[in-house]
């Protein structure tokens, strides 16, 4: 298949590596070192037992319309970066084109083809525009849900933590050609692509962890084992969860496991920092609208109340502002290993 993924960090770059490897035609549309470092050298993918693989025929541009027509689109790229290119995207469409959104957190098309009252619905906290949904039509979408761990180590180079599952499904839940046709693409690459009936409920699953783990471990500068072992978190975690837990059914979401055996997975984890928390320590913007945000709108919209995700959005997203005013984050704890992006918690 001929594939571009919009962005080569730690999730796209890792796919892009295997998807070429694999026989499919791979341009990367990417900018600034990440571009020369692939144009000269390829893109490099060290794995979890040191091996290095290496695309070295991917082709690297930051042209959308150049790069033509495309088979796929791979949106690599986090949630609240995607309005950035959405003029661009539609420069890679053909007639059959689909677009893989490999985005956490509750996605712009949610209520595409959703039902009941709230069908058709924009998701403001992550479409505040309508930009996305308007150049990137939910038609075109194919929903995934990222679980490996990857960390782009160098400009061109991403190193492989753990996992190899990229769950995917049509928005109706419909078995169509095309869904199948991604899944076996992804999984001649070598990762686990099960085609899902209701891909919503998964996208809620690996949500429930991202909406509580990674605002309190930015905001306390604490690992998922910090926050899973001192009571008084724990309690909040799970005050959290139940709040979307009770968004997620009203929208017909059942979910596969229980809440303590969700949290006790985050614990399991360890010692280990969530892109959150390492984003916050970076100086970068952190990702909270998709994550956080969208499930306190999505609470306003089914008459939920969620005190204890609201306290919670409200410091984080404080905590953004003074970072953007240039403020400085507190050290993380001594002895927190980093976590990779796109690791599930």
């Amino acid at each position: 298949m001929k594939i571009a993924i919009i962005g080569a960090g730690a999730i796209g770059g890792y796919v892009g590596v295997k998807l070429a490897l694999a026989g499919d035609d791979i341009t990367f549309v990417v900018r600034g070192a990440n571009l020369d470092a692939i144009r000269k050298n390829g893109m490099k993918l060290v794995m979890s037992d040191g091996s290095e693989q290496v695309a070295s025929r991917v082709k690297a541009t930051n042209d959308y319309a150049g790069a033509g027509a495309q088979d796929m689109v791979i949106l690599a790229m986090k949630a609240h970066q995607v309005e950035a290119v959405a003029n661009d995207v539609p420069k890679l469409y053909g007639p059959d084109t689909v677009v893989v959104t490999m985005q956490n957190g509750i996605p712009y098309w949610y209520f595409h083809q959703h039902g009941g009252e709230l069908a058709g619905s924009i998701v403001r906290s992550v479409d505040p525009t309508g930009v996305i949904g308007s150049k990137i039509p939910a038609e075109r979408v194919i929903g995934c849900v990222v679980y490996p761990a990857s960390e782009l180590i160098a400009p061109g180079v991403v190193k492989h933590i753990e996992g190899d599952r990229f769950p995917v499904g049509e928005l109706d839940g419909s078995s169509s050609a095309r869904i199948a046709k991604v899944s076996q693409c992804f999984t001649d690459a070598g990762f686990k692509a099960p085609v899902l009936d209701d891909i919503r409920a998964e996208i809620w699953l690996k949500l429930w962890g991202n909406l509580t783990f990674n605002p309190i471990s930015a905001l306390t500068r604490s690992t998922l084992l910090d926050i899973c072992q001192y009571p008084p978190t724990r309690e909040l975690a799970a005050a959290m969860m139940t709040e979307a837990q009770t968004i997620a059914h009203k929208l017909g979401i059942t979910f596969r496991i229980g809440l303590e055996k969700r949290i006790a997975g985050a614990e399991k984890v360890g010692r280990h920092k969530t892109s959150m928390l390492q984003d916050v320590e970076a100086g970068r913007a952190p990702e909270i609208e998709a994550l956080v945000g969208a499930v306190v709108e999505l609470g306003r919209l089914t008459h939920t109340r969620t005190p204890h995700i609201d306290s919670v959005y409200a410091l984080t997203k404080l905590l953004a502002e003074t970072i953007a005013a240039g403020g400085e984050a507190t050290a993380a704890p001594v002895n927190a290993a980093p976590r990779a992006v796109g690791a599930t918690v």
